[in-house]
């Protein structure tokens, strides 16, 4: 049982920065907690989810090759929050976007976990 709970969606013209927020009701990243990982995915109407960004326990990250080099994925450990800093924001960006968190339990299964979405709207 994860709640994740995302903010700092909103509307913006071409050319502006969004920075979106994702907290954890429990930590993600740990030593004992090697396998798991935190993302941000989008979901347009009409489309599949897609990955954005994501960031592993180790600190490992990965973009969407449409976001590379315009959005930039960290986190606060201490905090157990997500960031997701948009720039350079383009119509194609806007969607719903989610927070993902995956657990891995070690020698065991993973599990997926959301956050309710923040809207993202570019305007042109």
């Amino acid at each position: 049982q994860v709640q994740l709970v995302e903010s700092g969606g909103g509307l913006v013209q071409t050319g502006g920065s969004l920075r979106l927020s994702c907290a954890a009701s429990r930590s993600i990243f740990s030593i004992n907690a090697m396998g798991n990982a935190m993302g941000w995915y989008r979901q347009a109407p009409g489309k599949q989810r897609e990955l954005v960004a994501g960031i592993t326990s180790g600190g490992s990250t990965n973009y969407a090759d449409s976001v590379k080099g315009r959005f930039t994925i960290s986190r606060d450990n201490a905090k157990n929050t997500v960031y997701l800093q948009m720039n350079s924001l383009k119509p194609e960006d806007t969607a719903v976007y989610y927070c993902n968190a995956q657990i891995q339990v070690p020698q065991g299964p993973s599990y997926a976990y959301w956050g309710q979405g923040t809207q993202v709207t570019v305007s042109s």
